[in-house]
């Protein structure tokens, strides 16, 4: 790709904007930076795309937004008049340019004769998903890059039944992008705010409309002797972190009467991010103005979302009364265990009950099923992979979806949604404070009284980073390397079973193989004798190649002396 005549192209073009002209004139006489924008494309995944705002092919820009929904357009108008009619919800977070994405793609499907329902103010994932079930949407779009870092933003997909959009829809949305090469040129106006598009056609969904969404949530509610007696005066402190789910979050909770302390710094939208590195809440480092709160307020919980709120991040208070940050898997964990305990407690766990979790997330979570007598269902990475599960169910009419929860701090009770829900994690997480401070118990203790029941797993999570415009190759071709060797111990530990989830089998220590469930996805799972797992995959969003490690010891120190040892026997197989 000759990414200097692409460079000089965008430049020369007369549809391109003052700024964009201004930003890429700055970078004439900087070689890398115009390969880097240039010499690629911006990829579209069933994640969408996602990238750093800027100028170029590569980035994400008004330019690459609009030639993406030009695509799903033109995949809309394929499907007929009535999928034009049934409309596409637009939703964004408080991100860079989330606004203005937002707007061009209004404009774009309005200029081809799709209807557009657009909230009018930052909302969160699960909102965007619950509109598209409810208004019966042909798609929704999100903008959001997540728990990202401030100079990215991204486009995401949804389908009709409100999960992410198929992998098999999105080939053709892809094919449709592709089939567009000039990137300029795709929208006729640019609406200034949300009430221009609404004079141009577009619906606006205020609070009359997230009424029902709220109320699904309340609906929800497993604990409500133990929110009326400890609601009002627990201690919690809760921070949005600049993003969409304070308004939400705190909707909820006091609707239900739980008293949460906000961390008033972090209310504000702020496109920055000013008051930490990272808006991901999983940090304890982002949570840590929540912390020094709760230490003036002798609060024990502390709970963050992310930018799009469908990621809850939580810190507890320790015994040696310091904070620690919680995993994505202790979390889930701590939910999984709770939900299924309250439904037990209230004789609601049916013989069809089941919950789902990604196949890298917590080893622990099918011994804590099976204690309550509850199918756990295994997916791949992919929230929509846990929608597809409760989709079956409706389908069928077979199955009780209970809960569904990934490593990366993703959960989800009830059928409102097909993603993530971090507001529904939210009450759930300050609903279970308020019942164990019901029983004198604290939320710590009870994390430590779930590994003295089933034992201590290890989850840890590592990422190497791929850089260049080869990146997502280089990747890959790991992946495919490690396929190619027999494992048969990691760490001193046997692997007592290998899933190739791209030739979709299992081939157990002895060779004796069988057909899987899931395949076409480059990733590698090894089954750890006694419990316990240890897998490879490559991020779908992000040039990362992670390594999953769920490892089970008679303690923890003893699960970390066994993870050091696999890690470094994971490094000399990986050679990078």
């Amino acid at each position: 790709m000759d990414y200097l005549r692409n460079y000089q192209n965008w430049l020369n073009n007369p549809l391109l904007n003052d700024e964009g002209k201004a930003e890429l004139k700055e970078i004439a006489n900087d070689n890398s930076q115009i390969e880097y924008r240039f010499g690629g494309e911006l990829s579209f995944g069933t994640a969408g795309m996602r990238g750093i705002i800027g100028m170029g092919m590569n980035m994400m820009n008004i330019y690459t937004v609009s030639r993406a929904t030009k695509g799903l357009a033109e995949y809309i108008c394929d499907l007929g008049q009535a999928a034009k009619e049934q409309g596409v919800v637009i939703s964004y977070d408080t991100r860079r340019k989330s606004t203005e994405f937002a707007l061009i793609s209004a404009s774009v499907l309005l200029d081809f004769g799709i209807k557009v329902y657009l909230y009018e103010k930052p909302r969160p994932v699960p909102m965007l998903s619950f509109a598209v079930r409810k208004l019966n949407c042909v798609a929704g779009i999100m903008i959001t890059a997540s728990h990202n870092p401030k100079e990215y933003n991204g486009y995401k997909v949804y389908g009709g039944d409100g999960a992410q959009m198929s992998p098999e829809a999105t080939k053709k949305v892809v094919a449709y992008i592709n089939q567009t090469q000039e990137y300029l040129g795709h929208f006729t106006r640019i609406f200034a705010d949300v009430n221009q598009a609404k004079a141009a056609g577009a619906i606006l969904l205020g609070r009359d409309f997230e009424q029902d969404y709220y109320d699904k949530i309340y609906a929800l509610s497993l604990s409500p002797e133990a929110v009326k007696q400890e609601g009002k005066g627990i201690k919690l402190v809760y921070t949005p972190v600049h993003g969409t789910g304070y308004e939400p979050v705190c909707t909820v909770l006091n609707g239900l009467g739980i008293h949460a302390t906000v961390v008033e710094e972090q209310t504000m939208p702020d496109t920055e991010f000013s008051t930490v590195q990272v808006p991901n809440p999983e940090n304890k480092e982002t949570l840590s103005l929540g912390i020094k709160l709760a230490d003036k307020i002798n609060a024990d919980v502390v709970f963050g979302t992310d930018p799009d709120c469908d990621r809850l991040g939580v810190a507890l208070r320790a015994n040696d009364g310091q904070f620690v940050a919680l995993t994505g898997n202790q979390v889930g964990l701590l939910l999984l265990d709770y939900i299924l305990l309250r439904l037990k407690e209230d004789n609601k766990i049916r013989k069809d009950s089941f919950v789902v979790k990604s196949f890298v997330s917590a080893g622990l979570a099918k011994p804590i099923a099976d204690s309550y007598g509850v199918e756990l269902k295994e997916v791949p990475v992919g929230f929509k992979f846990i929608g597809e599960k409760i989709k079956i169910a409706e389908q069928t009419g077979v199955g009780d979806f209970v809960f569904g929860f990934e490593e990366s701090c993703g959960y989800l009770r009830g059928t409102h949604a097909r993603d993530k829900d971090a507001v529904v994690a939210s009450m759930l997480f300050a609903e279970l404070v308020c019942y164990y401070n019901s029983k004198k118990v604290s939320v710590f203790e009870v994390l430590n009284n779930i590994y003295n029941r089933f034992g201590f797993y290890l989850d840890y999570t590592e990422s190497k980073a791929f850089k260049g415009l080869n990146a997502m190759a280089l990747m890959n071709a790991a992946v495919e390397r490690v396929s190619k060797q027999t494992i048969t111990s990691l760490g001193g530990v046997k692997v007592v079973a290998t899933r190739n989830y791209e030739t979709g089998e299992r081939t157990d220590c002895n060779g004796n193989a069988e057909k899987i469930e899931f395949s076409g996805l480059n990733c590698l799972y090894y089954e750890l004798e006694g419990g316990g797992f240890v897998c490879l995959r490559p991020s779908g969003t992000e040039p990362k190649l992670k390594i999953y490690y769920s490892i089970k010891g008679e303690n923890k120190e003893d699960a970390q002396m066994r993870y050091r040892e696999m890690a470094s026997d994971f490094e000399k197989i990986l050679e990078i």
